[in-house]
């Protein structure tokens, strides 16, 4: 800046002007800022968080607006948040593209809704994981999940990718310890994971299905407060145990989600009768599988049943069996 007595008039108010405008450019970036350390602050991660399912259009194309409505249906049902997309979403068969737009249709159903909305961002490597976190934050979701790098070799791998995901943004990042990578995960061990989080308190966040799943949650129990939220999944097939030693939700697939929530209700309020009843129903209906897009057709969320593969084929005593199931639970239903 040149000292004022060398300064025209016009020189003068123009740098004031600029400086006007870095001053209000910064003022307004340290507001945002501050609102997302408070949002991200006062967040809790508690309860039943549905992996969402993929709809499809009968020529295989995912059905955008049956995914938008996914939302209201999950709000509905009573959940505390959504996830999408993960490994009972069919993410390694979406595209790029219709990952990018998935993200953009549920940021805008979502909008002004009290659940939380977790947007996963896994890929074959950091670098596409990077790239889909980066879009994803654009969204601003409460939080990110990823599985494991889907093609990596070794633990520095996996401990790289989860640090430069942390180092992107300081919103709240799952790590999901299972899904797409045999190689690696039976040496996720609790104590390596650990190590990763113990300075990254945005990387504090788990989602494991390790079995045997009930010791690893009691060493996850145990290592509070470095240990923000731990989450469980398997469809909450094991989730009354999970509960008992200090789970702090499950993320099964989307068909069920009321009968969860449910029994998380009933479970939190101490009426462990009432949350058992909601559990024996849930293993009956999940005796027969997931079976996923057909619940969610059934239940008027989805259109078809198609998959990126086709119509999802059901025998026809598999079908009456679901019909049956499906009836029996909804005293359980909220949507």
């Amino acid at each position: 800046m040149y000292p004022l007595t060398h300064m025209n008039r016009r020189d003068f108010l123009s740098t004031l002007a600029g400086a006007g405008l870095a001053i209000a450019a910064g003022q307004a970036l340290a507001a945002t800022a501050s609102r997302s350390r408070i949002q991200i602050a006062g967040k809790s991660f508690r309860g039943i968080f549905p992996i969402m399912a993929t709809p499809y259009t009968a020529a295989r194309k995912i059905d955008f607006e049956d995914l938008a409505k996914e939302v209201d249906f999950l709000e509905r049902c009573g959940v505390h948040g959504m996830v999408w997309p993960q490994w009972a979403s069919g993410c390694r068969d979406i595209s790029k593209e219709d990952r990018m737009k998935g993200f953009e249709t549920l940021a805008a159903a979502h909008k002004g809704k009290k659940t939380s909305l977790i947007l996963g961002v896994q890929a074959t490597d950091k670098k596409g994981m990077l790239e889909f976190a980066e879009k994803a934050l654009a969204q601003e979701p409460d939080a990110l999940i990823a599985m494991p790098p889907f093609e990596g070799k070794t633990l520095d791998e996996y401990r790289d990718y989860y640090l430069a995901l942390a180092r992107l943004s300081d919103r709240p990042v799952f790590i999901q310890t299972t899904g797409g990578n045999e190689a690696l995960e039976p040496s996720i061990s609790v104590e390596f994971l650990l190590g990763i989080i113990k300075d990254n308190p945005n990387l504090c966040y788990l989602k494991d299905e390790v079995e045997p799943m009930v010791p690893r949650l009691k060493t996850w129990v145990g290592n509070r407060p470095l240990v923000k939220y731990v989450f469980c999944g398997h469809d909450g097939k094991n989730f009354m145990n999970e509960l008992a030693v200090g789970a702090d939700g499950t993320m099964p697939s989307a068909g069920y989600s009321d009968v969860l929530v449910e029994l998380w209700n009933a479970y939190q309020a101490g009426n462990k009768d009432r949350a058992q009843q909601a559990f024996d129903a849930l293993l009956a209906a999940l005796s027969l599988g997931a079976n996923t897009p057909y619940v969610m057709m059934k239940r008027g969320v989805f259109k078809t049943k198609f998959t990126p593969k086709g119509d999802h084929p059901l025998p026809d005593d598999l079908k009456q069996k679901l019909d049956a199931q499906l009836d029996a639970l909804k005293p359980f239903f909220k949507a």
